[in-house]
Formats: structure tokens, C-alpha cells, sequence
């Protein structure tokens, strides 16, 4: 695959050069170039972890459902018992408590946050991280701990999908059913889907016909590799295994396959940026030290000094802060200024793609491996074995100028006419972040007059704060579309966890029978999202396609399924101050 035949030196040359790379990628399907595992991928789909459960249908009346069972449901159900309530039912299509969490056991998966601000409830757990970034089968086991801290086992529903969810207006109460027979009816509802939640495949032509194995990261079928998440892979020694995509999965999977498999195919069609991890073990006097209020303060000066607020003392030391610490996305009318950041932002980057020239000894593998675009545009990765992977000889990179991979043969996956006969075939995709929400659900619950959201939301999303929504009483949701979004994801989690309780345990105190966002709220909203994202238009337009710009396709919601595009402190500022008014403003209450 023949690409750039020199590399840029200058910034204009560079600008020229990220545009050129833009334009390669743009496709008109945007979000719907990627399918669900669903129909011929059914099966893609299952749950490797879980022993078969057998169970009775349950027939239950409680205050809150919460639907979903990750950080976002169980930072719910924490605050909602803080605050008094303990009449609530948990479901989850999972096996265990844990979100991605239970479903990403792929090899070498951890946090790419550190855990002392990532991991929430440190203070009211008392656990301590082991590591500066902790791995999967670790966070999983602490999701297990919150879920037996805060007795939520009692409540849960696992392996149990939500089948519908309607609005009683005469009981003023929702009615769920699920997948196994249960009715369970709650005075509210809590759509706790959180952020990665629902898996995708790429939509490549003929991937339906692969005869070999194949699979995503959350469902890695350990009966096939051999090991398990910290035990090698002793199943692989004579296999060829492909991996489609090449971001923030693909940086840990990729050096663990190296090591196991006989031969290696890293199909690329965009390359991630990837700085220094520069893991280790946590200093257990130096958190044993810590005075109490010392995480919520840490996790607010990380998002801080990861969004330009530049805190004068930064707590938290790695390369999150290094490569973040300035904006360079936000507009400015100062051209001296706007030079200046433009500036910031080439040198960045330029530092991470001379990175690969110092990493990689094969110079033609080096430059296929840079990544030319801005900072912003793609969630920037960090890895200490991800490059030097691609110095075994048992590994290859196949990039795709690009384009992506044109097709999928029963025996192998096709890049540039060529086939590259494969055993197994790894789909390091991702998941749905800004697609609707009923989709990420997977059922289209049904509000007042018995309007699913679906119809409601024809044109996208309708929200107050991305939480209420007019037509929908009592349905309280966690989602990044029209609300919050930031490097820490369970810093924006904690939030909406926070805020959704403070709502629910208001109205339960308050007597309140119903509670919904009124249409001139959401449209007021949706006008500030638009506002604030107008601050990163211009930046965001000249990016390469990712979720962060919902692949820059045309698509069709994309107006209304916005993210609140500026700082996780500042939308967290609106919720503070709507909380401090009391009166629910801009909702709809009757009592």
C-alpha cells in the first residue's frame, strides 16, 4: 500500500497534510458504516463468562428501576441509599456487576485513566489500587466489591434484558418486562447505559462468510486463545490471527498477541497517537496519607488540567496532563492567540509521531504508524508495548491508506487485492457512543399517551441537561448525548449518578408524583449545546472522522445528539446550580 512519500516539515505543509488524510476518510455513511451484533453476529454476542442461570420470574413494585448494572448503576444505587432510598431493582443483561467492566476481558485491558480517579467510592470502600493505572480483571473484581459494600446483590437482575417500558399514567408508575417474564413497575426509571455499552462491528463486505473464528474484545473467547486475562495464550502458537481497528483496544491487544501467536495482522485504516504509560505500583504510604475529601478534589483537578483550566497545583503527573494541558481546540478571536494554539497543538503531536521514529526500527512500518491530525480529535492512547510490537517478526502491519478493509473472505480479509489468510479474526471496533438512545438500549421505552421514544425523538434527542426528557415522567437517564463528556469517563458517570439520585430522593421526600423537562427547557438546552459547540466547530470540522465527531458522516440526528462539548466542570456547573435553585427549573412537576 503505497502512501505519503515525504513527511511534512513545516506547519503549513503540516496543515495540508492532516487535510489531506481528513478527506481520505470521509465517508457519506458516517455512524451507520458499523452494524450490530445482531442477526448473522448473533452469536457474537453471547456471553463467554456466565453459566447458564434458571430463575422464576419475578413480580416486584419498587421506587427505582435502574437498567444497567456498570459504574453508572451502581453509583445510582449507592447514592440513592446514601440519600435513604432502598426500594430499587437493578437489571442487567450481564452476568455480574461491572459494565465494560465484565465484558472487556480481552488480554492486557486496563485503564487508561489512573485508578486513584478513576476507581470511584476509594474513600468509602477503603480499597486500595494496586497499580497507577489498574487492570481489567482488577476493576472488575472492585466493581464486585462495590456491588457487596453497598449490598446491591439483593437487588440485582443479571443475564436479563429489558423487553419494554411503558408509562402508566394511572398507576403514575413505569411498567417493565423483561426477557425472562418479570414485571416490575417503579415510580421511575433509571436508563443506566452508561458511555460503552453497546458493541459494533465494522460493516465490511463478506465479514457475514468468515469460516475461521472470529469475535469482538468483549466477548474474547479464552476456550479459543488459551489463558485468560493474566495467564498467556497458549492456544495461539499456531495460529495466524487478524485484528480489525487500531485504537485504544487494539494498543493493548496487539502486544499480547504478538507474544502468543504465530502471526499477527494489524489492519489500519487510521493510527492512534500513543504516549508513554509509565505504569506502576501504588505507593501505599503515600495513599495511606491521604486526608479524607482527597479523591473528589484529585478527580476535579485532573479534569481541570485536562481541559486548559490549567490548576495551580496539578495533582495528578502523567501524560494525560502533558498532552491535554492546553486547549487548542476552543475558538479565539485573537489571530496572535489562535496562532499560538495551533502551534501547541502541531508540537504535540509532533513529539508523539517522533515517538514512533524512536520506537520502530523499520522506517516504512514507522511512518504508516503517525498519526496527522490535532490532539483533539481522537482519544489520545498511551502504551509502553504497543510500538515495539511492531518490531517482532511475526508481526504486520497492514495499513489501508485510509480506506479500511475492503472485504472478508471465508479464509482471510482482503486490503488492496491482496488476502491475508487468517485463523482468527479479532474485532477491535468499539462501541456505539452518540447513536440514539432507544438503539443503545435496545428497547424504546413508551411515555405518556403510550408515544415510544423513537417517535418522540424522530429528529434525535430532547433533553433537559441530557437527564429529563419532556413526555417521559420519571424517566431519569445517564448517557453522554446532550449531557456531559471528558477524559475521565467516571468522573462524568459520578455526576449524573449524583444528580439522578439528588432528583429521585427530592421528589420521593417531596411527595411529587411526576417529574419531566418541559419543551422550552430542552430547547433552551439544545441551544446552549449548540452554542458551546460552536466554540469547537472549526477544530472539529478540519479532524479526521471518530466518534468524538460522529464520524463526520451525515447523519441524520447529529444535530440534536450532541455532546456538551466544552469542560466536564462547566456542564457540571449547570447541574450544581439547578440543583441549588430547588424548585426544579425548567421541569415539569405535579404532586
Amino acid at each position: 500500500m503505497t502512501g505519503e512519500q515525504s513527511e511534512p516539515g513545516t506547519l503549513e505543509e503540516v496543515r495540508e497534510r492532516y487535510r489531506r488524510e481528513r478527506e481520505k476518510r470521509l465517508r457519506s455513511d458516517g455512524l451507520f458504516q458499523f452494524q450490530e451484533l445482531t442477526g448473522a453476529f448473533e452469536d457474537l454476542d453471547r456471553d463467554p463468562f456466565a453459566e447458564e442461570l434458571v430463575r422464576d420470574p419475578v413480580v416486584d413494585e419498587v421506587d427505582v428501576v435502574i437498567i444497567g448494572a456498570g459504574f453508572a448503576g451502581m453509583l445510582t444505587a449507592a447514592h440513592l441509599q446514601q440519600a435513604g432510598v432502598h426500594s430499587f431493582r437493578m437489571i442487567d443483561k450481564a452476568g455480574d456487576f461491572g459494565g465494560t467492566w465484565y465484558w472487556n476481558r480481552y488480554p492486557g485491558c486496563m485503564c487508561d485513566v489512573e485508578s486513584y480517579t478513576y476507581l470511584p467510592l476509594l474513600e468509602e470502600t477503603g480499597y486500595m489500587p494496586t497499580e497507577k493505572y489498574a487492570s481489567a480483571p482488577e476493576i472488575f473484581a472492585y466493581c464486585q466489591l462495590v456491588g457487596r459494600h453497598f449490598d446491591l446483590y439483593p437487588h440485582a437482575l443479571f443475564q436479563t434484558e429489558v423487553d419494554t417500558a411503558d408509562w402508566d399514567e394511572d398507576l403514575g408508575r413505569w411498567v417493565v418486562v423483561t426477557d425472562r417474564g418479570d414485571r416490575i413497575t417503579g415510580r421511575f426509571v433509571v436508563c443506566a447505559g452508561g458511555i460503552l455499552s453497546k458493541a459494533k462491528l465494522p460493516g465490511i463486505p463478506g465479514i457475514e462468510n468468515f469460516a475461521g473464528t472470529a469475535f469482538h474484545t468483549s466477548r474474547w473467547d479464552y476456550s479459543y486463545t488459551g489463558g485468560g486475562p493474566t495467564e498467556p495464550m497458549d492456544r495461539l502458537a499456531d495460529k495466524r490471527v487478524g485484528i480489525i481497528g487500531t485504537g485504544a483496544t487494539a494498543v493493548q491487544v496487539v502486544p499480547q498477541l504478538a507474544r502468543a501467536a504465530k502471526e499477527v495482522y494489524v489492519f489500519q485504516r487510521t493510527p492512534s497517537a500513543v504516549g508513554v504509560r509509565n505504569n506502576g505500583p501504588t505507593d501505599e504510604a503515600w495513599f495511606r496519607s491521604l486526608q479524607p475529601g482527597w479523591q473528589q478534589q484529585r478527580i476535579r483537578n485532573f479534569t481541570q488540567a485536562v481541559t486548559g483550566k490549567k490548576p495551580g497545583n496539578v495533582l495528578v503527573d502523567d501524560g494525560w496532563v502533558d498532552v491535554m494541558w492546553e486547549d487548542t481546540q476552543s475558538r479565539t478571536d485573537d489571530p496572535e492567540e489562535a496562532a499560538r494554539l495551533e502551534q501547541s497543538d502541531f508540537e504535540t503531536m509532533e513529539a508523539i509521531r517522533h515517538r514512533v521514529d524512536q520506537v520502530v526500527e523499520d522506517p516504512e512500518t514507522a511512518a504508516k504508524l503517525k498519526p496527522w491530525y490535532g490532539k483533539h480529535c481522537k482519544r489520545v492512547c498511551f502504551h509502553d508495548d504497543y510500538l515495539p510490537a511492531f518490531n517482532r517478526p511475526n508481526v504486520h502491519l497492514v495499513d489501508t491508506d485510509g480506506r479500511g478493509v475492503d472485504s472478508v473472505t471465508p479464509t482471510g480479509v482482503v486490503v488492496d487485492g491482496t488476502e491475508y489468510p487468517v485463523d482468527l479474526l479479532v474485532f477491535a471496533s468499539g462501541f456505539e457512543v452518540t447513536t440514539d438512545l432507544e438503539r443503545r438500549l435496545g428497547f424504546d421505552p413508551r411515555g405518556r399517551d403510550g408515544v415510544p421514544m423513537s417517535e418522540r425523538w424522530h429528529d434525535g434527542a430532547h433533553t433537559l441537561h441530557g437527564v429529563l426528557a419532556n413526555g417521559f415522567p420519571n424517566l431519569l437517564m445517564i448517557s453522554i448525548v446532550q449531557a456531559g463528556f471528558g477524559t475521565n469517563f467516571l468522573h462524568f458517570l459520578s455526576e449524573a449518578a449524583t444528580h439522578v439520585s439528588w432528583i429521585i430522593s427530592r421528589c420521593l421526600q417531596e411527595g411529587i408524583r411526576t417529574i419531566e423537562a418541559s419543551e422550552e427547557a430542552e430547547d433552551e438546552w439544545h441551544g446552549i449545546l449548540l452554542r458551546v459547540a460552536g466554540q469547537i466547530a472549526d477544530y472539529s470540522r478540519n479532524c479526521t472522522p471518530g466518534y468524538y465527531n460522529s464520524e463526520q458522516g451525515n447523519n441524520p440526528h447529529g444535530y440534536r445528539n450532541l455532546t456538551y462539548t466544552g469542560s466536564l466542570e462547566d456542564y457540571v456547573g449547570y447541574l450544581e446550580r439547578w440543583r441549588a435553585e430547588g424548585d426544579f427549573p425548567g421541569a415539569v412537576v405535579t404532586r
